[in-house]
């Protein structure tokens, strides 16, 4: 992890974020103001726009809140596959899913990937 350590509670920048998925950890912000939980970087809160941020982790396990199947894929992208959003409780994070889910399935983080530069979580049923 880098030297300013983000998950003692600290703001989150996107390279921090992106560490600690790759480092196999759910990072997400929660605002000192109102207590909103989101699960990726943000520079506001999303619900009241205070910019008091502080880090927070989050569960490595959920359920499937939405999910759809990308069949037609991006260019240059395996398909077809599962997209999810999961609820991880106080927030809800979109992922890649690895084998079949359906709404409130439970699921578990297991990996990151990388497509086009874009990082995202993997989660697997449970």
């Amino acid at each position: 992890m880098s030297s300013n350590d983000p998950s003692e509670g600290d703001a989150v920048t996107y390279a921090d974020w992106r560490e600690h998925l790759d480092a196999g950890e759910l990072l997400g912000l929660e605002c000192r103001s109102c207590g909103h939980v989101t699960a990726t970087p943000k520079r506001a809160c999303i619900d009241c726009g205070d910019r008091e941020l502080a880090s927070r982790r989050l569960p490595q396990t959920g359920e499937v809140h939405s999910e759809t199947t990308i069949n037609v894929p991006p260019a240059g992208v395996e398909g077809p596959y599962q997209v999810a959003i999961v609820d991880l409780g106080d927030a809800h994070l979109l992922g890649r899913i690895e084998g079949r889910v359906e709404v409130g399935d439970a699921v578990e983080f297991v990996d990151s990937i990388e497509t086009k530069g874009m990082p995202a979580p993997v989660f697997a049923p449970r």
